[in-house]
């Protein structure tokens, strides 16, 4: 199921400029992950729309001392980052769409996109619309996020993808406004 610009803009109206840019990324990322519906697409818009401000950001904010909690300690070890304060906790922060963070999601994200390691070389590539699109499309598939979304079980799909309910009221509010220009 494509989308178009218009229907994007609708659903992040904050987008502006970046929706046009996206929209071919977003519907290249959803045929090869298989959203294609409107529940798995409504869900998945909601979902990177929150993650990424609504387009705003494919790159996670924070200083060096909110990134040193990926550098070390017991979360950067969970993530694959070396236990010293190297600066690999800021080099894999979160990127694109669902914010692909450290280096084991990095990594695997990396084989499933390239078939090779490229991304621990070249992370940023993560900014990159297109890569942008298609890390959240591999992370949604990974996760099976579709089968939550065709069921409508959108608070286990924000708990897969953060752990939480970190934005649930944000997130709920975009999917809402999605599932009405989808369907």
């Amino acid at each position: 199921m494509d989308i178009t610009e218009q229907q994007l803009l609708h659903i992040m109206p904050n987008a502006r400029r970046s929706a046009g840019v996206f929209v071919p990324a977003i519907n290249a990322a959803a045929k090869r992950w298989q959203i294609n519906t409107p529940l798995r697409m409504a869900a998945f818009l909601a979902q990177v729309g929150h993650e990424s401000g609504q387009l705003q950001w494919t790159r996670e904010l924070g200083n060096n001392a909110y990134l040193a909690k990926y550098d070390t300690g017991p979360l950067a070890e969970r993530l694959g980052n070396t236990p010293e304060a190297d600066g690999d906790g800021q080099l894999y922060r979160g990127r694109g769409l669902i914010q692909i963070t450290g280096r084991f999601n990095y990594l695997k994200c990396s084989l499933a996109l390239f078939s090779d390691e490229r991304l621990l070389r070249e992370p940023q590539l993560l900014e990159q619309p297109e890569w942008a699109a298609q890390s959240a499309g591999w992370f949604w598939w990974i996760k099976e996020l579709n089968t939550l979304a065709d069921q409508g079980r959108f608070t286990d799909i924000t708990r897969k993808i953060n752990g939480g309910q970190n934005g649930a009221a944000d997130r709920r509010e975009l999917w809402l406004r999605a599932s009405k220009v989808l369907v």
